[in-house]
């Protein structure tokens, strides 16, 4: 099938549909393309049972796109799917113009948006991982004349080099990106607070929701993948508890494994948090197959038996007829219109574990600076001066009980 769009558009789009949820991903695939900057000219979509294994579509089909590519004047052609490095070269010998498949798109997208130091890396990371197949005789013709789709990043300036080069920058950026991670840990492993993240299918509501909880004015848009680089906000529960907030990357169907690979430390923050809010786009009819998608990617990271409360989002615009909230571990939320979020503060404290508890500590007199932390940290119930030291009892942060072990008595 067909679809001509626009005739000034640049770019065809296919997919196989053998179910409801390719057509989905189509449909996704569409956005995707307009986020990297290319306009849809129009769509071909089949249904195959098998993949190709030389042009992905069979070369009947492929002979088909070069012809819509032509008559819509198309300079491109963007498959649902990640190719093999014989199928883009098949591809592009038989259609004639660039031929671009959903990882590339993604990765371009992530290019664009990144702009952390860590974000940069982690992308090129990514990008380079995903090309270094790619590098075989004369290969594809990486580099592209005018730049666009697949060109951003280190494709710029890194496309036309040989593999041994490619594979020494693998190496560096994964030596960095190694170094970020230990000191992440070691930030982690000092931290006094419980972390909760943020997680949820790409323009769910994240930023916004983290704004809206911690008084933040973290950028948000109504655009795939707005944000890439984790930020983290405190936020005072009513028990007086503080916790750490953090929102992540977000999620989609078919998410480059060479982006999880590359992700990993980024990525670490979800698996090592306390809880999770899986924050969902309720306002989205594919709700129920984004949060499979979710779900999917944090059991690939191993984060899927975290503590989860899912925040449904945009609840006034709520579009599955007759959706009731089904688990006590679920609540209806508006982030921008901040409806219900006192419910979800609530369900937060009582998800989170205890982070006090009872401790008594005698603290030299040389150490007297010490009792400031406690204070700052815990209630203090006794203070008395003896032969000793300072005794000190109360209910402190457990990490600052952990901190302290060499002085306590109980």
């Amino acid at each position: 099938m067909i679809e001509n769009t626009q005739k000034k558009s640049s770019a065809v789009l296919v997919g196989i549909v053998n179910h409801s949820d390719d057509r989905e991903s189509v449909d996704e695939l569409a956005l995707l393309a307009e986020t990297a900057g290319a306009a849809v000219a129009g769509t071909v979509t089949q249904r195959k049972d098998r993949i190709d294994p030389g042009y992905y579509i069979g070369r009947g089909k492929a002979q088909e796109i070069k012809l819509t590519a032509d008559e819509l004047g198309a300079n491109a052609v963007i498959f649902d799917d990640e190719l093999s490095p014989i199928q883009q070269r098949n591809l592009e010998n038989l259609i004639g113009v660039q031929v671009i498949d959903r990882t590339v798109l993604i990765l371009d997208i992530f290019a664009q948006r990144a702009r952390s130091m860590e974000g940069k890396i982690q992308v090129e990371l990514a990008q380079l991982q995903y090309m270094l197949p790619r590098l075989t005789g004369k290969g594809i013709e990486l580099s592209r004349e005018g730049g666009g789709i697949g060109t951003r990043g280190p494709g710029e300036t890194r496309l036309e080099t040989d593999r041994r080069h490619i594979r020494r920058r693998i190496t560096h950026l994964k030596r960095q990106l190694e170094g970020i991670k230990k000191s992440r840990n070691l930030i982690r492993d000092a931290r006094r607070y419980p972390v909760v993240c943020l997680v949820g299918y790409t323009n769910s509501g994240k930023s916004t929701l983290l704004n809206a909880l911690a008084g933040s004015d973290v950028p948000s848009a109504d655009r795939l993948f707005e944000t890439l680089d984790t930020t983290t906000r405190g936020l005072s529960l009513p028990d007086g508890r503080t916790v750490l907030i953090s929102d992540t990357v977000g999620f989609i169907r078919k998410l480059p494994h060479q982006l999880i690979e590359a992700f990993k430390a980024t990525l670490d923050e979800v698996r090592e948090a306390d809880l999770l809010i899986h924050v969902i786009d309720g306002g989205d009819e594919d709700m129920f197959t984004e949060i499979e998608v979710v779900n999917g990617v944090l059991k690939q990271i191993s984060a899927y038996d975290k503590p989860v409360i899912l925040a449904v989002n945009k609840s006034d615009v709520v579009s599955v007829p007759g959706f009731s909230l089904g688990s006590p571990n679920t609540v209806m939320i508006s982030a921008l219109y901040r409806k219900n979020l006192d419910k979800l503060i609530e369900m937060i404290s009582s998800a989170l574990p205890p982070s006090r508890k009872k401790a008594g500590f005698i603290i030299p007199y040389d150490k007297a600076g010490l009792l400031d932390e406690l204070h700052r940290h815990g209630v203090v119930s006794r203070e008395d001066y003896d032969g000793e030291g300072i005794s000190v009892e109360g209910e402190f942060d457990l990490p600052l009980i952990g901190k302290f072990s060499e002085y306590e008595t109980y």
